[in-house]
């Protein structure tokens, strides 16, 4: 795929050490982390916003995901949208759709990342396709990407749970679910 040259050119010219991981076909953060025998907290999942009309890169752990509100709070914008498949495509023209790496000068976007993956001391994400991965030093990731880093991840949603019955038992899928609604100011 023409993207990963320009993913490694643009690495080679930053003058920084990673890793290419090849793994097993996977789609979604935590099978992509899975397949490269990464904890899922230093796996980078990017999901791309739009601030006021500019696209953003939100990068967290693979097993969390975005809290949009409070991306918009750290980005100090008025409105917030994720991006559709549409937009992925045009803003990633030499990525496979889903599997676009943090490297916002890159793509000329700004990469807001999340304290907790700022804590870990290296980072893997997609290398434009969902067959590669790359690894570096987090300390590397930062003076090539100059990310924004705060707070704005939250931890997925447990389904699971809302079929337990109270003896722990999983009840039926057909059991009505509990509504997970925020209520806003």
């Amino acid at each position: 795929m023409p993207g990963t040259s320009t993913i490694h050119q643009f690495l080679r010219a930053a003058h920084v050490p990673y890793s290419v991981m090849p793994h097993r076909l996977a789609f979604a953060a935590q099978e992509e982390a899975a397949a490269t025998h990464v904890p899922g907290r230093e796996w980078a999942k990017v999901v791309i916003c739009f601030i006021d009309g500019e696209p953003v890169e939100a990068v967290v752990p693979a097993p969390a995901i975005v809290n949009l509100e409070r991306l918009l709070d750290l980005a100090g914008g008025n409105a917030i949208r994720l991006a559709n498949e549409d937009d992925l495509q045009r803003l990633f023209p030499d990525c496979e759709i889903g599997a676009m790496p943090p490297l916002g000068p890159l793509y000329r976007q700004t990469v807001f990342v999340d304290a907790a993956l700022a804590a870990e001391p290296e980072i893997v994400f997609n290398a434009g396709t969902h067959r590669d991965a790359i690894a570096m030093r987090w300390n590397d990731f930062v003076k090539m990407v100059n990310p924004m880093v705060g707070k704005f991840a939250e931890p997925s949603l447990d389904r699971v749970a809302e079929y337990r019955l109270d003896d722990g038992v999983l009840g039926s899928a057909l059991a009505p679910a509990k509504a997970h609604r925020r209520r806003r100011a």
